[in-house]
């Protein structure tokens, strides 16, 4: 697999988010045993493994929405550990969730100006946040929808307004779990071009995925996990050509 680029948050490639020794048990089940991550700013970063390989409670832990048993985060140089959800949100990581969480009743517009109340604490007026909102569904796609009702919309559109909610708290790095799951081939493309357009805007990603069409293509490096442990890390070339990782996970090679 490749060599790691930059030497750390104060090298040449500066380290965004960094994970060590990560650990996450459930009674008698490890979620996660030592898993140590990274992701360089302006990076896509690629986590995949089979059902149940501890995926989602990585993003819980980076999120705050668990915490570590033992291990280490750091975001922006700084120890995050630990702290809650709404901290996190407000240092500048923002997540989606594998299960939409939409609010009944609750306009689509509403949904994103609730990002923006529990993003970073800077006051703005109302007409700001109005503004940026409708700036943020244009972005997103769903401009025309602004004052519908988020519980209507369909599948891949509801999964586009989590994304723009999680926009709304001005993240520096956005977590995306299964944001491509149950869609058809047209919605997963449309998905992939603005993952990377948001990438553009400047904003570091980790995506977890299971479709492999888009994680090969624009992921600039992989993750595998497998019960709870990384199995490997490369680019998405590395990772398609690894027999382990074909034999746990993949089945057949996969074309980057």
């Amino acid at each position: 697999m490749e060599e790691e680029r930059g030497a750390g948050i104060y090298g040449e490639n500066m380290r965004i988010l960094e994970a060590e020794r990560l650990s996450k048990r459930f009674g008698g089940l490890t979620a996660a045993s030592n898993v140590d991550l990274w992701v360089e700013e302006g990076e896509i970063l690629g986590l995949i493994g089979p059902n149940g390989a501890g995926k989602t409670t990585l993003f819980n832990l980076l999120s705050g929405a668990l915490r570590p048993d033992s291990g280490a985060i750091r975001f922006k140089g700084l120890d995050i550990t630990g702290l809650r959800p709404h901290q996190i949100t407000r240092r500048g990581i923002a997540r989606t969730f594998q299960s939409v969480k939409i609010f009944s009743r609750m306009s689509v517009i509403d949904h994103v100006r609730l990002g923006y109340f529990f993003g970073k604490s800077e006051s703005r007026g109302g007409e700001e946040v109005d503004r940026e909102a409708g700036q943020i569904l244009e972005f997103v796609g769903l401009a025309p929808m602004r004052n519908g009702r988020g519980r209507d919309l369909i599948l891949a559109n509801q999964k586009r307004l989590e994304m723009a909610r999680a926009l709304a708290t001005r993240p520096a790095l956005l977590l995306l779990d299964e944001i491509m799951a149950g869609l058809n081939p047209t919605e997963v493309a449309h998905a992939m071009d603005l993952v990377t357009r948001i990438r553009d805007q400047g904003i570091t990603i980790i995506m977890i995925e299971h479709v492999m069409k888009a994680i090969m293509s624009i992921c600039d490096r992989i993750v595998v996990l497998h019960h709870g442990q990384k199995l490997a890390e490369g680019t998405p070339q590395e990772i398609a050509s690894s027999e382990k990782v074909i034999k746990v996970y993949l089945g057949e090679r996969a074309h980057a």
